[in-house]
């Protein structure tokens, strides 16, 4: 169903259901989206609702109140089938490297419903993933699986919860239809993601390459406004954009490699302007550590490994600058000098970010110049002895005691820690809290994550219900230390060398 956008379209006040949707996106230029509604589904049910998302967005009238298993009002918005007050549906055109090669995308099976006006004045894209066929969908069939909306749904919820950003998960609604993939016959779904925007690096380089130069500009404001409200007034907008993305990327992938997440499909299309991790498909979480850690069963060559998050995102954002040189300066050489500058600050951003974070991690309040070094020979430990990322750091204070942590090797690094937490004046108890905040103690595992799913895909929802409750208090070590939890903290038999994920597309 095509509709025409209403350039004026604007809620006013909160509609039936709490929706009060905005569209400053859709007056942006045409060549950035198109009007596409969502394809009519066969049987929708909602397989998982999140209430308190759901209340945060000024969602929770009583309307919404029986969502849970319910196949009514909320299974038909949140399926596509009936489009909620103020709704003007449309797709988003962009491109991307995608393993390096530049390629035209857009929205191929996602369609934005408009901007969420919360209670507190807050903007928030609602977006429906699976919702059918849009112009971008390149014969595509415009549909989701359920094991992949869910994945997502576990994931983004797991880093909201550690304090990652990230877009958010409102519903999976199961379409009661069959999706066909690679492995045969799929339950298809419906996932309702919310962001603070789905502009992407690729947006930037869909309008460079058309060589738009007004539009661009204007992607360039709306970016500045909705995003980085403080630079208005910039003297150079466009470069004070990519400075402040820059700064924020650095910081986001600094928190991914603290808690040992690996993303496996950075493409430039799968980079948020906003700062957001976006866009969960062949994700998961390291196990045993190891830098050149890969899930993804496309990334053949670990372009996107765990070790090589940081030199991607640099990668990433020098690709944002080429498609802002014509905007940046009116001399191209004076473009490129600015873009270089702004570039080469990430490599001490992202350093300076990552530095913090671990230094948490240990309980370091204070700084010393050996810390980094510190923080190396911990991770080399780890890697030679195929330690758990998370528990390793989770149970450091008493490792030592056991068989793996009375080798030389780690007590001669535990004597090390010992002497830097003594050079600060905060006390052991200071230390743990710090610590307790900053090292989640449950983490989505990887095999507890297709456990959940597989259960889910049969009919039983308790398993993955369960999963969420435990993610969603990582750091509440009390709660960890349960008998019901503390199986949770369990890695895989193998340490999850051998486990695949798959983009579900």
């Amino acid at each position: 169903m095509i509709y025409e956008i209403d350039e004026n379209a604007k809620a006013k006040a909160p509609g039936a259901g709490g929706w009060r949707l905005e569209h400053s996106y859709a007056q942006l230029p045409r060549l950035l989206h198109v009007a596409v509604g969502p394809t009519a589904v066969r049987a929708p049910r909602v397989v998982v609702w999140n209430r308190r998302l759901a209340e945060e967005l000024g969602l929770a009238a009583a309307a919404w109140a029986s969502a849970e298993g319910a196949s009514g009002a909320a299974a038909e918005i949140f399926s596509g089938n009936v489009l909620p007050p103020g709704a003007v549906p449309l797709a988003q055109a962009y491109a991307g490297h995608q393993y390096g090669h530049f390629t035209t995308l857009g929205d191929g099976r996602a369609i934005l419903l408009g901007e969420q006006i919360t209670p507190r004045g807050e903007r928030w894209d609602v977006q429906l993933k699976g919702a059918g066929p849009t112009p971008y969908s390149r014969s595509g069939d415009g549909r989701a699986t359920l094991g992949a909306m869910l994945r997502e749904y576990v994931v983004s919820e797991a880093m909201h919860a550690m304090g990652i950003p990230t877009t958010r998960s409102l519903a999976v609604v199961a379409t009661g239809e069959e999706i066909w993939r690679q492995d045969g016959a799929r339950p298809g779904a419906v996932l309702t993601r919310v962001a603070a925007s789905h502009i992407r690096v690729g947006t930037f380089e869909w309008v460079a390459a058309r060589r738009d130069e007004g539009a661009l500009r204007a992607l360039v404001a709306h970016t500045l406004q909705r995003h980085y409200p403080e630079l208005a007034g910039a003297e150079n907008p466009p470069f004070a954009l990519l400075g402040a993305v820059i700064e924020r990327q650095a910081r986001l992938i600094a928190q991914w490699m603290s808690v040992g997440f690996v993303h496996g499909v950075m493409n430039t299309d799968n980079m948020a302007l906003s700062g957001e991790t976006i866009d969960y498909g062949p994700c998961a979480f390291m196990e045993a550590y190891d830098p050149a850690t890969v899930f993804s069963s496309i990334d053949r060559h670990g372009r996107y490994a765990y070790g090589n998050q940081p030199q991607i995102a640099q990668w990433n954002l020098a690709r944002l600058a080429e498609a802002l040189l014509s905007v940046l300066h009116p001399q191209e050489e004076a473009a490129i000098a600015l873009a270089n500058q702004a570039l080469g600050g990430f490599g001490e951003r992202y350093q300076r970010h990552w530095l913090a974070g671990m230094r948490r991690k240990l309980g370091l309040f204070n700084e010393e110049p050996e810390d980094g070094a510190l923080i190396e020979s911990l991770l080399t430990w780890m890697h030679a002895t195929k330690a758990d990322y998370t528990n390793t750091w989770a149970e450091l204070e008493t490792l030592g005691e056991t068989e793996a942590g009375r080798a030389l090797e780690f007590q001669e690094w535990l004597a090390r820690w010992q002497a830097r937490r003594a050079r600060q004046p905060q006390t052991a108890e200071d230390v743990s809290r710090l610590r307790c905040a900053n090292c989640p103690a449950v983490i989505p595992r990887n095999h507890r994550v297709e456990e959940a799913l597989a259960a889910a895909e049969q009919g039983d929802v308790g398993v993955l219900e369960r999963l969420l409750a435990v993610l969603a208090a990582p750091y509440d070590y009390a709660r960890a230390r349960a008998a019901d939890v503390a199986e949770y903290r369990v890695p895989a038999p193998d340490g999850g060398e051998a486990y695949r994920t798959f983009c579900g597309t």
